[in-house]
């Protein structure tokens, strides 16, 4: 990690979005870490609520055996398949799974899973660290905001402000962990790598504040952004309305899930 550019970024996020929470990050390895491992999971346990702790400040990095949720291994690339029916699980349901009814029959889920990319990770570990803690033998991949709908606004104009096209930032469909790890760190291997929003999982909404999405970007991409921070619409008295209004309101009214 270049330590001048975390810099950088702390102070112009200060600048331009004031109290607003701080990113976290993830990274794949296989190497060795200070970084503590997260504690193995006793019954059903989602990784959207773990990651409070990074939101926090704290640094952890999770396995498969550490992630006991059969989506999140697969959203994550810990496992190369899904539960058995889960066609169903996510749709209507049988005579044995109770359907989530994410999607409106078995077939649909099928399709969507055929549309699904394969996930390469590059390591055995996941590491979290939010952006402040990084240090220099980091090497983050994905940048993750957990924000408010005008924060979401400033990251999502800046994401479009030199990108050709409508698309500068993407919305699929998918479950919390998906929208923020696998479907962004897979954007890093495009030639003009996206921006993703997401956090609209009903089943991974209880883990965070009810006025809060999320805005993940790949780490190349992210750099760009922060570059044309200082000559985009942030320095407009457009912007300047927006960031007055997110420093009246309390910065630290909304609680980070645990």
């Amino acid at each position: 990690m270049d330590l001048t550019f975390k810099e950088k970024f702390l102070q112009l996020w200060a600048k331009y979005f004031g109290y607003a929470e701080l990113p976290i990050t993830f990274y794949y390895t296989s190497g060795e870490t200070d970084v503590p491992a997260a504690n193995t999971p006793k019954g059903k346990n989602c990784l959207i609520g773990n990651l409070a702790k990074v939101r926090k400040g704290a640094s952890l990095y999770f396995t498969g055996e550490t992630i006991s949720c059969g989506g999140g291994r697969k959203y994550t690339g810990f496992a190369d398949r899904l539960r058995p029916g889960f066609e169903y699980f996510l749709s209507c349901g049988n005579e044995t799974i109770e359907g989530e009814r994410y999607k409106q029959t078995p077939q649909l889920v099928t399709e969507y899973l055929r549309h699904q990319p394969e996930f390469s990770k590059k390591g055995e570990k996941l590491v979290f660290r939010r952006w402040d803690t990084l240090e220099e033998q980091d090497t983050p991949e994905v940048v993750i905001f957990f924000a408010s709908p005008d924060v979401i606004s400033g990251l999502f104009t800046l994401a479009n402000y030199d990108f050709p096209g409508l698309d500068g930032v993407i919305t699929p469909f998918g479950a919390g962990c998906t929208s923020i790890i696998q479907y962004p760190y897979q954007e890093g291997f495009r030639e003009q790598p996206r921006a993703v929003i997401g956090m609209f999982d009903p089943s991974a909404r209880p883990f965070v504040p009810g006025n809060v999405l999320t805005f993940a970007v790949p780490m190349k991409r992210f750099e760009t952004m922060v570059e044309h921070m200082e000559e985009s619409f942030l320095i407009t008295p457009t912007w300047k309305v927006i960031k007055n209004r997110m420093d009246r309101n309390n910065p630290h009214s909304g609680e980070i899930g645990d």
